[in-house]
């Protein structure tokens, strides 16, 4: 009895074992089926999201889409489901959305700033400095330290563009200072400054300057034409800048490399038109005709109201400097090239102008240079002789180089409104393939086309350019505001307090200079320089009860900004 009770004992024991090991084996089974199950759901949602990425994205290079985002890839884990699979979808496109790529080197950035700054106002009138100071001695010197006061304005953006790392210049400054301030007043500043520049003065300011382009390629002309009716001429004219513009706005949609070789070689023209200019002034120094320059500070104005006009005119002939901080995104290593791009720029800038004011005191006198209609064309008419055609082509190539690189800013400032919500989301995309902001290309193109056709604009232009220098100011203030409120962003280099403090002022100066000077809108000489002046087309007198108004804001912004300095 013993005997068989432990062998069933036993028994009881292999059975109980056996159990066991089939249960154990059944479950490693079942687990093993449900991962090897996961796992091929996984792979194959994986494999199933590549290939409609891809399809779409073969689709969309078909159609030469512009989207606001291009294809990725998605990684699937272990323990992600469909669901968040989708969102582990989007939030990587999300992540890696189609954006400019980073082409413009050093030296592309400065071909950009001295294509900027370099229009035609250095060739055509120059003078206005030299009939208000009334000397050349006086002249120069407001010729050197309308660049030195450029210079600094230009660093102080440099500093912003360290720190606010996005295109758009005083509008990005703008938006990451004053947005959060208040949830009106705030965007205010930015929303004003966008729609004024893409709106109105840039592409405004491009068809003036792409009708002076038409106006000097048909000059040489003009001894074959002179049976042409004025009417005709006019419409050629005009037809020669619709092409013009069709030109520039296929290059700026097209790549930014192919902006970068042709606006290096535009660059280069200019460059050396004014070399040109440079050394016909120094042969006439180097044969002893230095009458005009002999007669150094003779004559100067000792009136504070002439002083500073004087001062006015040169600021004006040297806007431009904060051209590379408007494409910021595009600038390879904008820490460094920002920075170094305005140290060397500018000061190439204030040389070639200092140096191409010489030459003209040297050949020219004070009254012709003042009764000139072009002085640059009149100075190589006594100099160069046969070859005076020369600087009429030099001011065509330098307009157009000036218009190509003026548009190519503002588009990207268009981009980067269209991205912040202050213009239509449409201008933030990209075309896929060629990496350039189409919409906002194509749209600029638009409305330099309705300048053109509308014809006179440029009491639109001095209406609407006295606000740069205020934005300008306002970006100082901007400076010192996130010196308080991001005072722990580094700053690869930082300007010292008294270089903003100085460019505000000279803001409000030169909003302030045109009421003080020309308070009467019934008539009366305009005492300050228009881009119509500078640019060498005749101004209207229309609309001088529209400047009476339009100078009172401006007064009323320029009270305004010093007292958000004096405040914050």
């Amino acid at each position: 009895m013993v005997a068989q009770k432990t062998n069933d004992e036993k028994l009881h024991v292999d059975e109980k074992l056996r159990a066991d090991e089939k249960l154990h084996r059944d479950g490693n089974l079942q687990r093993d089926v449900k991962l090897h199950g996961d796992g091929n759901l996984q792979r194959d949602a994986k494999l199933q999201i590549e290939e409609t990425l891809q399809r779409d994205e073969i689709l969309q290079s078909d159609r030469g889409a512009i989207a606001p985002y291009p294809s990725g890839s998605v990684t699937v884990g272990p323990g992600d489901s469909l669901n968040g699979l989708s969102s582990t979808m989007e939030s990587d496109t999300n992540q890696e959305g189609v954006h400019l790529k980073r082409e413009l080197g050093l030296f592309s950035a400065v071909n950009l700033i001295i294509g900027v700054m370099i229009g035609s106002g250095i060739f055509v009138s120059p003078a206005s400095a030299l009939e208000r100071s009334g000397s050349v001695g006086l002249c120069l010197i407001v010729w050197a330290v309308c660049g030195v006061i450029s210079l600094l304005g230009a660093l102080a953006f440099a500093e912003l563009g360290t720190v606010v790392p996005r295109s758009g210049a005083e509008y990005a400054y703008f938006v990451e200072a004053y947005g959060d301030l208040h949830p009106y007043w705030g965007p205010l500043p930015s929303f004003t400054c966008v729609w004024v520049y893409v709106m109105i003065l840039r592409p405004a300011e491009v068809a003036v300057i792409i009708l002076t382009f038409s106006e000097y390629v048909c000059q040489p002309f003009y001894p074959y034409m002179t049976h042409v009716p004025p009417e005709t001429m006019d419409q050629l004219k005009k037809l020669i800048a619709l092409l013009a513009l069709g030109l520039m706005t296929y290059i700026n949609f097209m790549s930014v490399k192919l902006f970068v070789r042709v606006q290096n070689v535009f660059t280069g023209c200019k460059l050396l038109a004014c070399v040109i200019v440079i050394l016909g002034g120094i042969y006439e120094l180097c044969i002893g005709n230095v009458n005009n320059l002999s007669q150094g500070f003779e004559g100067s104005s000792t009136s504070a109201k002439d002083i500073a006009l004087a001062f006015y005119s040169g600021l004006w002939a040297y806007d431009g400097w904060s051209a590379c901080t408007v494409v910021t995104e595009e600038l390879k290593r904008p820490e460094r090239n920002i920075p170094l791009s305005i140290l060397i720029a500018v000061p190439v800038v204030t040389g070639l102008y200092f140096m191409m004011n010489v030459a003209y005191m040297t050949v020219l006198t004070i009254p012709e240079m003042i009764a000139a209609p072009a002085v640059a064309v009149l100075f190589g008419d006594k100099v160069l002789g046969p070859m005076s055609f020369v600087i009429p082509l030099g001011v065509a190539l330098s307009t157009f180089g000036c218009a190509l690189s003026v548009q190519f800013g503002v588009t990207r400032l268009l981009y980067v409104a269209g991205r912040e919500g202050h213009m239509l989301e449409m201008f933030s995309f990209i075309h896929m393939r060629r990496l350039t902001p189409a919409p906002a290309v194509a749209m600029q193109g638009v409305l330099t086309l309705l300048f053109i056709v509308a014809g006179n604009i440029t009491a639109l232009i001095d209406f609407a350019s006295f606000l740069v220098w205020f934005f300008y100011g306002l970006a100082m203030v901007a400076l010192i505001v996130m010196r308080r409120t991001k005072r722990n962003i580094h700053r690869p280099y930082q300007v010292p307090l008294w270089i903003p403090i100085l460019i505000i002022l000279v803001a409000i100066f030169l909003s302030v200079v045109p009421i003080v000077t020309d308070p009467n809108p019934g008539g009366g000489q305009d005492p300050e320089p228009s881009l119509g002046k500078m640019s060498g087309i005749t101004e209207s007198r229309a609309g001088n009860k529209s400047r009476l108004l339009f100078n009172q804001v401006l007064l009323a912004q320029s009270l305004l900004e010093t007292i958000i300095f004096f405040v914050l």
